[in-house]
């Protein structure tokens, strides 16, 4: 389990990078998020992270995949998803309006992958959600259930919850990383994002609340986004003026 999780993570972090720097450089007619290939790659990828965890022999509440009481467990992932959305956001806004940062403004945040899986059509504002949750489900899969849950038995020395912390630091500084293609606040956005859902995995000893969590950032993400589409836009036309 622990070489396929690292295979793994390797092969999607690669894919994520390359493709962030595509969308940088090419402008794509169709929307990435939604198109059949992208989907049915990411239901395949997750077949491999639930087999590598049924393979590890571990219980399924160490990999998070029980949850002793659901209801509460939805509501912590709600509630922290609305919380972690906030400064996201405001960050970003900050990012594509201030003048002053405009000559870094291409360095320090790149909306083109935003934009790209923004809903273009009205039945598009149904696909992007459903497809928000296959992604989401990988995302969690590996970087919390397998990364964080499964790898805790490579420190028998470290005391739990160290040992997870330890994990959770380490591979959310390694999932920032593969967003550097949206700039340097989208490393910095993914990096806190990615430790504080995995905080709330190892506190809750249940994947459920990171799932709705890290599902309702992306979804308000996406409306807040489609709200200031303009504003995007004239971000990477004219980047000079704000």
């Amino acid at each position: 389990m622990v070489a396929g999780a690292l295979g793994l993570l390797v092969f999607l972090g690669w894919a994520t990078y390359r493709s962030g720097l595509l969308l940088r450089q090419v402008d794509i007619p169709f929307n990435v998020l939604t198109a059949p290939p992208e989907v049915v790659f990411r239901l395949a990828l997750i077949i491999v992270c639930v087999g590598l965890g049924l393979a590890s022999g571990l219980p399924p509440a160490r990999l998070g995949w029980t949850s002793t009481d659901p209801a509460l467990d939805l509501l912590v992932g709600l509630v922290l998803g609305l919380v972690l959305q906030i400064p996201l956001t405001l960050i970003t806004s900050w990012a594509i309006r201030a003048k002053a940062l405009a000559r870094w403004r291409s360095w320090l945040y790149d909306p083109r992958l935003v934009l790209n899986i923004l809903p273009r059509h009205r039945h598009q504002w149904l696909t992007v959600p459903l497809a928000f949750i296959v992604a989401v489900i990988l995302e969690e899969l590996l970087f919390r259930s397998l990364l964080v849950g499964g790898w805790v038995a490579m420190f028998p020395w470290l005391p739990y919850p160290a040992s997870a912390w330890l994990l959770a630091g380490i591979w959310a500084v390694v999932f920032g990383l593969v967003h550097w293609p949206q700039g340097v606040l989208g490393v910095l956005a993914t990096t806190v994002a990615g430790l504080v859902l995995a905080g709330l995995f190892i506190a809750r000893g249940s994947l459920l609340p990171p799932l709705v969590a890290h599902y309702e950032v992306n979804l308000i993400q996406i409306v807040l986004a489609a709200r200031q589409r303009e504003a995007l836009e004239r971000a990477i036309k004219s980047p000079g003026q704000g």
